[in-house]
């Protein structure tokens, strides 16, 4: 279910998928999840749009066995999940000694999604700055990382956007995360694209949290994503992940169609979806 696009993989979704604004109103327009759609209804149906997600509940604990196990008998061939790390590792213990087990046991039961499992997202607090502690942790800790397994790293803080940061991040085969949003500037990213050599890449495409609802888009940002289109197109991974979030112009499945059209991707439209009635 990847799609290619000039030799490479792109693979582009949205941030999490259980939104109760992407359900169609009865008796409203459509708009992404048919009327009457359930919680436990929404993966088995997005799945069917988009090849691919990123997991925000993860953040918050590593999921049971069988929720993994739910999720994966959920979607289709060809589907990933992309995984945030518990912020337990991230934000409560900033990479330290004592947060290497919980990686460990975050990766060993993630091992449970087999084929469908994409990237690990490290996602580092906007106050985790450059400091010599915070140094030796990130170093430890990326060395530390189960191997066999991609991983990103997205940083908040300008600090560590230095030839250190790109020298540890190349040598335990981890890429960075590349972000739209209100932490770094978007020049800033795009000036370290040629300093990426990984052969995967990560990118979220998000906005300031000053919306509430997410049923359609609210700001056109058309020419951000264009500029986006055309800086993923300089990287040389040949696997690209992007996920977009609903901040950004509103409603996340038609930001993410659209960046699906700059790339030349098809475009699954979810209203041509809604179960038929059947002829017999």
């Amino acid at each position: 279910m990847s799609e290619n696009a000039g030799g490479r993989s792109i693979r582009i979704g949205c941030q999490s998928w259980g939104y109760d604004d992407w359900v169609t109103p009865a008796g409203g327009d459509f708009v992404f999840y048919p009327t009457g759609t359930k919680k436990n209804e929404m993966l088995p149906f997005y799945s069917k749009v988009f090849d691919t997600i990123e997991v925000d509940a993860t953040l918050y604990g590593i999921p049971a066995v069988s929720t993994y196990e739910k999720w994966y008998g959920e979607t289709g061939d060809g589907f990933t999940f992309s995984l945030k790390t518990p912020r337990e590792v991230t934000h409560d213990g900033r990479l330290s000694e004592s947060t290497i087990p919980v990686m460990a046991e975050f990766v060993s039961r993630s091992e449970v999604l087999k084929d469908k499992l994409g990237i690990f997202l490290i996602q580092l607090p906007p106050g985790f700055d450059g400091s010599k502690e915070n140094g030796q942790n990130l170093r430890r800790f990326l060395e530390s990382l189960p191997r066999g397994f991609k991983y990103a790293v997205e940083f908040r803080h300008p600090d560590w956007f230095i030839d250190w940061t790109f020298d540890e991040l190349e040598r335990n085969d981890v890429t960075l995360g590349l972000v739209e949003g209100p932490w770094l500037s978007r020049q800033f990213m795009f000036d370290a694209i040629p300093r990426l050599s990984a052969p995967f890449s990560y990118i979220r495409i998000m906005g300031e949290r000053d919306l509430d609802k997410f049923y359609r888009i609210h700001r056109h940002r058309d020419n951000e994503l264009e500029q986006w289109s055309s800086a993923i197109g300089q990287l040389s991974a040949t696997e690209i992940f992007i996920y977009v979030d609903n901040y950004f112009e509103g409603f996340a499945p038609e930001t993410a169609a659209k960046l699906q059209r700059l790339f030349g991707l098809p475009v699954s439209r979810p209203e041509q979806l809604e179960e038929q009635p059947s002829l017999f």
